[in-house]
Formats: C-alpha cells, sequence, structure tokens
C-alpha cells in the first residue's frame, strides 16, 4: 500500500516522538540506528498491507500494534544495552544495562537494585582500602565501647570514622587493608558474575524484539 501525505507525515511524527524518546536513553549514534531499523521495518508492513478506504485506521491499527513511541523506545534501548552487556561482560556495560532493567519494571528494579548494592559495597571496601595509608586514624574496624550492661548490643562496622563519639574505638593497623581489597574485590567478582548471569537470562527471555519488532513490546 502506498501512503497519502497524510499517511506519510503520520508516519513521520511517530518516528519523531520515537527518535526524542531515544535520546534520553542511547547515544546517537545508537538512536540513529534503531530510528532506520524501526523506519525500515514500518515502511516493510505498510507496502505489505493491502488497500483499503481507510488509510488512517490502517496506519493506526499498525503504529497501535508496535506500541507508543516511548514503550518503543524504552524496550529497545534496554535490549540494545543487555545485548551489549551480554556480549562483552565489561563492567560499565554490565552496570548500565543492570540500570536499565531496573527501570523497566517491578522484578527487574528488586534485581536491579540488590546488584546495584553488591556493586556499591564491593566498591566501598575497595576505596576503604585505598584510604587507610591516607587516613590511618581514621579508616579501619570499629568496635562499640559500651557493652550489653550498660543497654547496648556490642557492635563493630568497619568504614571511616571522621569525627570521634566517644563509643567506639579503631582495632586494625594495616593489616585490614588486604581484609578490605580481598572482601571489596571479592563482592565484585561475585556481584558481576551474579550481574551477567541475569542479564544473560533477562536477554532470553525478551529476546527478538530488535530482530522482529513484535507488537507485543
Amino acid at each position: 500500500m502506498i501512503l497519502s501525505d497524510t499517511g506519510v507525515s503520520r508516519v513521520n511524527g511517530y518516528l519523531f516522538v520515537l527518535e526524542r524518546s531515544l535520546a534520553t536513553f542511547l547515544p546517537r549514534e545508537s538512536v540513529r540506528d534503531a530510528i532506520r531499523e524501526i523506519d525500515s521495518h514500518l515502511r516493510d508492513r505498510i507496502s505489505a498491507a493491502e488497500p483499503v478506504p481507510e488509510e488512517r485506521a490502517m496506519l493506526e491499527k499498525i503504529l497501535g500494534e508496535l506500541g507508543p513511541p516511548q514503550r518503543v523506545a524504552q524496550a529497545y534501548s534496554v535490549e540494545r544495552t543487555v545485548d551489549e552487556a551480554v556480549a562483552t561482560g565489561r563492567m560499565v556495560a554490565i552496570t548500565r544495562a543492570v540500570w536499565h532493567v531496573a527501570m523497566s519494571g517491578v522484578s527487574g528494579f528488586f534485581a536491579g537494585f540488590g546488584l546495584l548494592i553488591g556493586y556499591a559495597l564491593g566498591a566501598s571496601f575497595v576505596i576503604l582500602a585505598g584510604l587507610k595509608p591516607i587516613f590511618p586514624e581514621n579508616v579501619g574496624i570499629w568496635v562499640g565501647d559500651r557493652s550489653i550492661a550498660d543497654g547496648l548490643d556490642i557492635g563493630w562496622r568497619a568504614g571511616l570514622h571522621v569525627a570521634g563519639s566517644g563509643q567506639e574505638h579503631m582495632i586494625g593497623a594495616y593489616w585490614v587493608i588486604p581484609i578490605f581489597l580481598l572482601t571489596g574485590l571479592g563482592l565484585l567478582f561475585v556481584t558481576h558474575r551474579g550481574a551477567r548471569r541475569f542479564l544473560g537470562w533477562w536477554h532470553r527471555r525478551r529476546r527478538g524484539f530488535m530482530v522482529t519488532l513484535r507488537p507485543a513490546v
């Protein structure tokens, strides 16, 4: 079917909104590639459609099956980001993909939130290991001074102590550096492997959008 000028304007308007939506998720080059791919898909579907008296109804049906531009942009950007993360395994790509998946739904949010916490904790321990030689009196393992008899449980924490409260003291000299470093790297390794497995599972469950642009985005 050949579109009239009105139909062409409607498709161009849809692609314009889609391009603006994609620009909030993807780099400029990726946006151009996405628009070319989706534009080609739309043209093919329109060309294959049988001529009908109500061009507008047919066109709205095709656009409606594809989905609102904002939803298409989100689905496309998430899958493209996950594809890159699964293929490369790079830390930056994995972290970006986890963030995108976390914003795509409730289940993705909880999984992504847990993975981001793992990355944050791992990075925190590595940073503490680097700060120990700079602030030897402030970075370490801190133990509470007050006991259960005073009404408080004895507790401890690892971290940076800026202002002394008088209720805890630091234990551990420079030997805490390898402990912090190994703990941080271990957390990052475990979290990264978990993130790759999660993204691989998510990709297998959702694969196909970028290839076929299925209506159910």
